[in-house]
């Protein structure tokens, strides 16, 4: 947690440290401005719980729960406790979650490794688009059902 060199660490540092913290199995914390998740906090989310309603099978399985937290400046030190408190409500509730989208400025991602984190970061982003594009109807709670029954998805 101490920076020994190179340009000045992110101003995201402290939610990305909070985010370790609460996500015990987190081994990589990605954030981005992914222009079809930013879009979507501007055009208007699905709910404030989740912000993409299950409209594919591998949205439900990678990606899970999103929920978003209102904007606040970058950097801002509140917003790492509202990740926090978010993640451990949703691990209370037997539904980790693996992202959060901060309202105008993008997804934060974390997972046990990078590949395991990009793969949702990407999953995430490519779900915005097709709802954006869509407004696609969820699938149904059998369909999910399913999809924890086979795949142990935690929807």
């Amino acid at each position: 947690g101490v920076q020994t060199a190179g340009d000045r660490a992110s101003k995201t540092l402290a939610l990305h440290r909070r985010i370790y913290e609460a996500a015990p199995e987190a081994g990589c914390v990605i954030h981005t401005h992914s222009t079809h998740l930013v879009a979507l906090t501007l055009a208007g989310v699905w709910s404030e719980g989740d912000v993409l309603p299950p409209i594919t099978p591998y949205f439900v399985m990678k990606v899970g729960h999103v929920p978003l937290i209102a904007y606040h400046r970058p950097g801002d030190p509140a917003v790492a406790e509202l990740v926090a408190a978010r993640i451990a409500a949703m691990a209370a509730r037997g539904t980790p979650i693996r992202a959060v989208l901060l309202e105008r400025l993008g997804p934060n991602v974390w997972h046990r490794t990078p590949a395991e984190a990009s793969a949702v970061l990407e999953e995430l982003e490519e779900t915005a688009r097709l709802w954006l594009l869509t407004r696609a109807a969820p699938l149904n709670p059998d369909q999910i059902h399913e999809l924890r029954e086979q795949f142990g998805a935690t929807w």
